[in-house]
């Protein structure tokens, strides 16, 4: 059975990550990238499934881990009644090749280990082709193979196609045990590594990378792990950065509401910028930058609302019927039946993405006027259709989403500033469109003035006509729409700490109004709560903006880690984790709370003037 949430670790080379549990087992890994079959699955099923587990073979009195500082090196303490030992995980990143290093160091007395590798590749469902010779070991299942080096005897078990190895670590040895990933119709670069090099590499890597974060407040560890994570989550052969690693761990236990969340998404775009931009990563901006352009390439009106780390379009959803699911909850899915809805954000968060790089100083691309150009075009068309939101109802949940229309207004008012602002450079067919797009923006702004927002609950609403209230209307001030201190704010927030809270964290909607199209429940949504708080910053707010932050912050796991969702009662992490929205959310709101704490304005585009 697989580890609560919370309890997995992350290591990770910048185009894959393997989750491992307290107890010491590798029970989720896709090689060779994200989204590509697992090869251990267990997280998603049980012990059939795959895994690689490294424990004690005696009664342990406790298990401590933390990451090596400022780095994506996991050790694990391990006290038994005869010793102590460390096992120090890690995958070195810029490799063509992909390796998980697994080293045993005795710390005092003596300690019994055991080594249990059992490969499932297409998501637990291929038993591997074997084959042994000493303390070396090929898996070979189709297109891939793993390479498998042990420092002490390996020991098959061919009944049931596993590894194993027993050894007694003393104090002062070091054990390095590897797995490399390799096209099997290839051989793997290197037969032996040098672990004890590639960990000073990693360190070096990791360390040197965290160094440029120049935040100093009080959150710094919690901003710098939540960075860290996102520089894991990122596909660095194209600077894709994933919505999370998993796939299908459940929104609800025992639930129906389980996604594959190994794409990238469109609507995290700014967000994400903003993040790296303002912890210092310029790099990593740019890319983030240069793979949204390519991904959106052509037809406006095929502008999907996520993609593959290398851009791919088709992201067919399809179910698993042989994995249980984690706890049960089914059915597990890979590949994301909604890149194919029509979202009408995703226009203002390619724009918005666009206007924010230069304002940071990203170098603007060659030229970005004619996907401007067809983009607002697009936009003018399009913005009054219906469509499925920034939460991707499934069903007849199509509305007209009142953040959908904040962000169409984002889209035509980014491209007038960027007119306004940065000038055409001789585009003269776009600066013959800034009267009608301007004329457009106003359209687009008394539209969700009048409509967006209900005067009988005081908040504006999930959508036009509606009386539900959504935590994306938080976004409001974040946009340049309005002022977080416009009493129309100010009531939408209260409105949102009244009923759309629970233990006081926000819900990203009710899910009874059934609007979503699916049966069940889910839990707090986190990044609702960092824009709940980056409201009571923007106001002045700033003892309540902290202690919002503290509660989530202290809803990490021991690592520092968060999934998408926390469910207050059962004081447990839910959805597919880690989560770049989570730490995308923790890392700006640190960053507002601290720039307001010392009287700087953070950088978010002028409020217009509103009537």
């Amino acid at each position: 059975m697989p580890a609560p949430i919370e309890d997995y670790g992350l290591i990770g080379d910048a185009t894959t990550v393997a989750l491992i549990s307290l107890g010491g087992s590798i029970d989720w890994l896709c090689l060779p990238r994200f989204d590509a079959d697992a090869c251990f699955a267990k997280l998603l099923g049980n012990d059939q499934n795959g895994y690689w587990a490294m424990r004690p073979a005696a009664p342990v009195r406790s298990i401590e881990r933390h990451y090596r500082q400022d780095t994506l090196i996991l050790e694990s303490e391990i006290t038994t009644d005869k010793g102590r030992a460390r096992v120090i995980d890690f995958m070195p990143p810029g490799e063509t090749e992909h390796d998980i290093i697994r080293i045993v160091e005795g710390i005092e007395g003596e300690v019994p280990m055991h080594v249990d590798l059992k490969a499932r590749f297409g998501y637990g469902a291929h038993i591997p082709w074997i084959k042994v010779d000493g303390m070396r070991a090929t898996l070979t299942s189709g297109p891939s193979a793993l390479l498998f080096n042990s420092p002490v005897p390996i020991e098959p078990d061919w009944d049931v196609a596993r590894l194993e190895a027993n050894f007694t670590v003393r104090a002062g040895e070091r054990l390095p045990f590897t797995l490399t990933f390799y096209p099997s119709h290839e051989r793997p670069s290197h037969d032996v590594i040098d672990a004890g090099k590639e960990l000073q590499r990693t360190e070096r890597y990791w360390q040197n990378w965290a160094t440029r974060c120049p935040y100093q407040g009080r959150f710094r560890d919690a901003v710098v792990r939540s960075l860290l994570t996102l520089k894991a989550l990122t596909y660095e052969p194209t600077g894709g950065i994933v919505a999370a690693p998993t796939t299908s761990l459940p929104e609800e236990l025992g639930g129906v509401r389980n996604w594959d969340y190994r794409y990238c998404w469109l609507r995290d775009a700014t967000l994400t910028l903003d993040a790296l931009m303002r912890s210092g990563y310029i790099d990593e901006a740019t890319a983030w930058r240069d793979w949204l352009m390519r991904a959106v390439a052509g037809a406006p009106a095929q502008l999907q609302i996520m993609y593959g780390v290398a851009g791919e379009h088709r992201l067919e959803e399809i179910e698993l019927p042989w994995l249980p699911g984690y706890e049960d909850s089914r059915p597990v899915r890979i590949g994301n039946g909604a890149y194919d809805q029509f979202q009408l954000d995703v226009y203002g968060e390619v724009l918005n993405t666009l206007y924010d790089a230069h304002v940071y100083g990203v170098p603007d691309l060659a030229d970005t006027w004619g996907p401007i150009l067809a983009i607002v075009d697009f936009v003018e068309q399009a913005w009054q259709r219906k469509d499925e939101g920034i939460w991707e109802v499934r069903g007849e949940g199509h509305r007209h989403f009142t953040h959908s229309k904040l962000m169409a207004w984002v889209a035509v008012d980014r491209a007038v500033r960027m007119i306004e602002e940065f000038g055409v450079q001789g585009h003269h067919r776009v600066e013959t469109r800034l009267p009608r797009w301007r004329a457009l923006r106003e359209q687009i702004r008394s539209n969700l003035l009048q409509r967006g927002y209900n005067e009988r609950i005081g908040a504006f609403t999930q959508s036009y006509g509606s009386e539900a209230l959504d935590a994306s209307v938080l976004l409001i001030p974040h946009m340049g729409f309005l002022p977080a201190d416009d009493p129309r704010m100010l009531s939408t927030v209260a409105a949102i700490e009244k009923g759309l809270t629970w233990d006081g964290l926000v819900l990203r909607y009710s899910s009874e109004t059934g609007v979503d199209g699916l049966p069940g429940h889910e839990a707090t949504f986190l990044i609702c709560s960092f824009w709940l708080a980056d409201n009571y910053a923007m106001v002045g707010r700033l003892d309540e903006a902290e202690a919002l932050l503290e509660r989530l912050v202290s809803l990490s796991s021991d690592l520092g880690l968060l999934a998408e969702e926390y469910h207050p009662e059962r004081h447990r992490q839910l959805g597919n984790f880690p989560q770049a929205f989570s730490h995308i959310g923790l890392v700006n709101t640190a960053h507002l709370i601290e720039a307001k704490r010392a009287g700087r304005e953070i950088v978010y585009p002028a409020t217009a003037q509103l009537h």
